[in-house]
């Protein structure tokens, strides 16, 4: 368990079991409360790292920052004719939306633009950490007061009883309490990154669901993990598994596409969020979603008909989708060329890139398909 958990914090017992039980429960909070903006993964890549090794027969970070483990297969014997399925890599990404400094005011205030695909109302107005190179520092995202006329415009315009425009990085700041010489020593400029602050990212147990930022893609990893972890104790697949923690993924997918490249295999297999939406035929439940195809690529027919079938067997109620407005590590691989063959499994999820809200056995059901997908791809 994190020595950052607040008093107010949810424990374990209060998620019934959200994440799998409460060893689980609390690697997933880990997770969460730990920044990982792209380009600088290095708080959750310490986590993937540690929590894999014990799982894997090998691991490393290789040049992009990406996180391996390799579980390798079951040994073939020489007289054995049987044709062997394909290596797998196993990815999930474990860099988060942020923000990028891009100006520093004279009265300590930062200007902002986005690190990945959003506006400032996915995070709201409120609590930031400005991860500068010598000191992490708390402030204050902030629009500024509702109080005003026509003589402050930046405000004015966004009011929804005047020009009624949606906020985005131009309109807002952060207020730090700091002098431009004080940030200067605390090591920020433009190009510091800002996140969420942990105060936001404490995981939410109501119902049938759980709920926090960055679920995308920290609840992947879990799954990932836990996957590892029954190869590891169990059979062995009959093929070598790569999992991959990759970097970079809301800005292109970097990682995936370089691990992609440098490792061994024919198959890109990503874990991921999905979207639940009417245009999808996807809802929020446990059942996982196989994507056919995103903005990106097409996907392997027969790996997705693969993955349905087991999930139908297993009694998990697989949702089929094809999606838009959406890219992930393997669709970004193939098509760049970088893999001839991708998958996508996804966590049904409510509000990506927002607040988001998954199903409490949405973890469970997911592993427990890719698990047999790595076990019998065939």
């Amino acid at each position: 368990m994190s020595a950052t958990m607040g008093a107010d914090a949810i424990r374990p017992a209060d998620t019934g079991g959200a994440a799998g039980g409460d060893e689980q429960f609390e690697l997933l909070q880990e997770l969460l409360w730990a920044y990982g903006p792209c380009g600088q993964e290095d708080a959750v890549r310490d986590i993937c790292r540690r929590e894999l090794a014990p799982h894997v027969d090998d691991t490393w970070v290789d040049p992009a920052g990406n996180v391996v483990g390799l579980l390798r297969g079951r040994r073939f014997g020489d007289d054995d004719n049987a044709e062997r399925p394909p290596i797998t890599r196993v990815m999930a990404h474990m860099d988060e939306l942020s923000m990028l400094v891009k100006r520093v005011f004279e009265d300590g205030s930062l200007h902002l633009t986005h690190l990945g695909t959003m506006y400032p109302g996915n995070f709201g107005l409120g609590p930031v950490a400005v991860l500068g190179d010598e000191e992490t520092l708390r402030a204050v995202l902030t629009l500024g007061s509702e109080h005003t006329t026509s003589e402050s415009p930046r405000i004015y315009a966004t009011k929804p009883d005047q020009g009624g425009k949606a906020l985005d990085w131009s309109d807002v700041y952060v207020f730090t309490g700091r002098t431009p010489a004080q940030l200067t020593a605390a090591g920020v400029h433009p190009g510091t990154r800002v996140c969420v602050d942990t105060s936001k990212r404490t995981l939410l147990a109501f119902g049938d669901y759980i709920g926090s930022y960055f679920l995308d893609d920290r609840a992947a990893i879990a799954v990932v993990l836990d996957v590892a972890r029954a190869l590891h104790d169990g059979p062995r697949p009959p093929s070598d598994v790569y999992f991959v923690f990759t970097t970079n993924e809301e800005v292109g997918g970097v990682g995936g596409s370089y691990a992609s490249r440098t490792l061994p295999g024919d198959l890109t297999l990503g874990v991921e969020v999905g979207p639940t939406e009417e245009e999808y035929g996807t809802r929020v439940a446990a059942g996982p979603i196989v994507v056919y195809s995103d903005a990106e690529c097409v996907y392997d027919k027969a790996v997705a008909d693969r993955l349905m079938e087991i999930g139908t067997k297993l009694g998990t109620q697989p949702q089929p989708a094809v999606v838009g407005a959406f890219e992930a590590d393997p669709s970004h691989a193939k098509a760049n060329g970088l893999t001839p063959r991708a998958a996508l499994l996804c966590l049904p999820t409510l509000s990506t890139h927002g607040y988001e809200v998954i199903a409490r056995q949405a973890i469970p059901a997911v592993t427990e398909v890719l698990t047999e997908f790595l076990l019998h791809p065939q």
